[in-house]
């Protein structure tokens, strides 16, 4: 007797079933980054920023008589200090940390940190019975988005269309006052009009701040190259996936042989609490 003719069509498992529903129901507490650096209110942003970058972290709880208060972040280094042109040794992590903490709990599901997260416009500091465990971020919410309806929205609808691009001799100092007061975490680097790289926030970090570094270096010798981009048009979950398995937080992205956006960890945060 012939064998049935395969359809085709391709029926989830049953454990591919459960794994999603269980995706879709973890809680702050299973994904949160339970390592928590700090510094202190009196501390210098120079200091601060060696710290961040040393850890390869965006942020640092801030404590105040041991009790964490607020939050310093890269973003606060790049758009209250650096693009006010104040000095890195001589102000203080007080002076631009980001207060008070927005708090959530270990028990809330991940989409409502989300939410939270989009409402607030900050990192969340994860505290149980009056006590922080943990922070969450928006690579530790990508990192476990779930296969889900709300995922399966294009990053189209989301993607930052307006890309901001520098050329690739222009200095690193530069660039940061940029990134800074436009309030952005990375700019395209061009060569000869054509995109060769990315310089984020990150990189002005660990690759200079943390070592002390002039500046004044072109930011083409600073740049991640070569560009790595994803294809417009594919679901919020699969460009999450791409930057999970990369490591990345920002991605280009492309159509028809061109730059036509790109997207962030935030955005796609922004796009699973719709």
């Amino acid at each position: 007797m012939p064998a049935p003719e395969k359809s085709g069509i391709e029926f989830p498992s049953v454990l591919d079933r459960a794994y999603k529903d269980y995706k879709r129901h973890l809680k702050v507490g299973d994904i949160m980054s339970r390592d928590i650096f700090t510094t202190t209110v009196a501390t210098s942003m120079a200091d601060a920023a060696k710290t961040m970058g040393e850890r390869h972290i965006g942020s640092l709880i801030v404590m105040k008589y041991g009790t964490p208060i607020a939050i310093v972040t890269e973003r606060d280094l790049l758009s209250k200090v650096l693009a006010d042109g104040l000095d890195l040794e001589t102000t203080p992590v007080e002076q631009v940390m980001s207060y008070p903490l927005i708090k959530i709990c270990p028990t809330y599901e991940i989409r409502e940190a989300a939410r939270t997260m989009i409402h607030k416009k900050g990192r969340l500091a994860v505290f149980e019975c009056g006590k922080l465990e943990g922070v969450i971020t928006a690579s530790d919410l990508i990192r476990e988005m779930p296969d889900a309806p709300e995922t399966s929205l294009k990053v189209d609808e989301f993607m930052t269309n307006d890309i901001v691009t520098v050329d690739t001799k222009e200095t690193v100092a530069a660039v940061a006052c940029i990134m800074g007061s436009k309030r952005i975490g990375s700019v395209i680097v061009t060569l000869d009009g054509k995109p060769s790289g990315i310089f984020t926030e990150r990189d002005l970090l660990s690759k200079f701040l943390m070592q002390g570094k002039m500046l004044d270096t072109p930011v083409g010798s600073a740049a991640s190259s070569p560009l790595k981009t994803a294809p417009a048009g594919i679901s919020i979950h699969e460009a999450a996936k791409v930057m999970a398995a990369q490591h990345v937080r920002r991605l280009p992205l492309m159509k028809k042989k061109q730059l036509a956006g790109i997207i962030t960890a935030r955005d796609l945060v922004e796009a699973y609490a719709m």
